[in-house]
């Protein structure tokens, strides 16, 4: 009783907090609404330097929360990542202010007309728990260099990373210019209630669902990254130990914990059992070890740890065949987290593996004949946030290009698209709306102000009313085709 009265106190002080800080960052908005190039360049630079002054703090909280993390992989995907990003805007930013200059129409000739690009105001930001920084981080930069202010929201589940967050920030910012408000389940459901002028959410679709359903009572605009099942098809000729290399890069770094990591596969059934072998050998040079192995990372906890194996025993219920990679694995317990790379063979779609975003070292393996067949089972599931296809045989790159819709795609690759600046990246459908990173989410993070100027002389007037006169009959004759 105790504890649950001191936890109800705490989230209350949060949730007071979090509304002051809000208040003060509307406020201070009100008062200086828009940031000249050199100061939102300023902001994102000291960005930059707090981030690379904190990187080892940082880095030690990401494998508290984890139990098991590479440093490296921290660096990599949290911290190099946020980086180039804050970097690459902060050289373009001022570009990107400039009014750009839309096409008139004769019939309102000589005007001026211009599309300024002013900030929204407060920005929140709901980060989640697989790349806790990066996921703050990313969309931190596009508020900055967009003229915002911002709160985030880090998630509960990394708690030692949400704490040196709000260290980092707190180290150059104010809590009027941005802000780091954490807490448990209570105080995200408090965030997205508040009439911020734009969310960025980045986590699961039934989340997002909740997130939009409260944005819409302050009509919010949002940004919603959710994940999905990202398929990777596998052509018929493509050599097996350069897609699988890739293919597993992708699904077993951060232990399959990433919103973009290929979800399942859709192989020719005559390539299958070799596929099964090379994803041993691969996985196994990857990984020779995996219980004290700190290369490999953690189930972040036990509630997703029971949800994986969940998986696997409801696939060999069903009938599956699953093969677990890796001898070592037998001496694997609950309490280290570590899940080595499970293949399911013969999934069929009344199973879990796939029904839900996987978001773990689970790997499905269903049987496709050829390229157009894996195009129609994908294009009877609901859009995926990734698409993967592996073959060099042009003719067939293009087919699935051109006939398959996702929030983005890799031609022999898998998760690097995410580092790609100068992309937009975002989901379509059930994987998310709108997009960030780079020019397109400077201007999903800005309001894009019309403006129309017209000069001492009308030259429109002759079509003011009363009509039917002179210049609205020839306007009809000459203009009306």
């Amino acid at each position: 009783m105790v504890a649950s009265a001191a936890y109800i106190e705490e989230t209350n002080t949060q949730v007071e907090k979090l509304v002051s800080v809000f208040e003060r960052q509307k406020n201070a908005f009100k008062y200086s609404p828009i940031p000249t190039a050199k100061e939102r360049v300023q902001n994102l630079k000291k960005l930059q330097q707090v981030l690379v002054k904190h990187q080892s703090a940082l880095t030690q909280a990401l494998s508290k929360d984890f139990g098991t993390r590479h440093s490296d992989v921290s660096t990599l995907n949290d911290i190099m990542l946020s980086l180039e990003n804050i970097k690459y805007q902060a050289k373009r930013v001022k570009k990107w202010m400039k009014p750009s200059k839309p096409h008139v129409g004769i019939k309102l000739q000589p005007v001026a007309a211009s599309v300024h690009y002013q900030p929204k105001g407060v920005v929140g930001i709901i980060a989640p728990w697989n790349f806790p920084v990066a996921m703050a981080m990313l969309p931190l930069a596009t508020a900055l260099a967009a003229g915002n202010r911002a709160i985030i929201k880090p998630s509960e589940f990394t708690p030692h990373t949400a704490q040196a967050i709000q260290l980092m920030i707190e180290d150059v910012f104010t809590e009027d210019e941005v802000a780091v408000v954490p807490g448990e389940m209570e105080v995200g459901i408090e965030f997205t209630k508040l009439p911020f002028d734009h969310i960025v959410f980045t986590g699961s679709t039934v989340v997002g669902k909740h997130v939009m359903r409260a944005a819409a009572e302050n009509l919010t605009p949002v940004t919603l990254e959710l994940g999905g099942k990202s398929p990777a098809i596998i052509s018929n000729n493509v050599p097996l130990k350069d897609c699988v290399e890739r293919l597993l890069y992708g699904k077993t770094t951060n232990a399959g914990q990433i919103c973009i990591s290929p979800d399942y596969i859709l192989c020719p059934p005559s390539r299958i059992d070799e596929f099964v072998e090379t994803c041993k050998s691969v996985f196994t040079s990857f990984y020779p070890t995996i219980k004290n192995n700190g290369d490999y990372t953690s189930i972040i906890n036990d509630r997703q740890y029971q949800r994986l194996l969940g998986h696997i025993e409801d696939a060999k219920a069903k009938g599956a065949t699953v093969i677990e990679i890796n001898p070592a694995s037998e001496q694997l317990n609950s309490a280290a987290r570590k899940l080595p790379l499970h293949l399911i063979l013969n999934p069929t779609d009344d199973m879990i593996c796939m029904q839900e975003e996987i978001f773990g070292p689970i790997l499905p393996i269903k049987a496709c004949s050829s390229v157009e067949n894996a195009l129609s089972y994908i294009r009877e599931q609901p859009r995926p946030l990734s698409l993967y296809y592996f073959g060099y045989n042009k003719t067939e790159q293009k087919m699935v290009v051109e006939n398959s819709i996702s929030g983005s795609m890799c031609l022999n690759d898998t998760i690097n698209q995410l580092s790609i600046d100068d992309m937009p990246f975002g989901g379509t459908g059930p994987s998310g709306m709108g997009n960030y990173h780079g020019y397109d989410g400077f201007k999903e993070l800005s309001h894009a102000k019309s403006v129309l100027s017209r000069p001492r002389y009308n030259a429109i007037k002759p079509l003011y009313p009363p009509y039917d006169r002179f210049f609205h009959k020839l306007v009809n004759k000459f203009m009306v085709k």
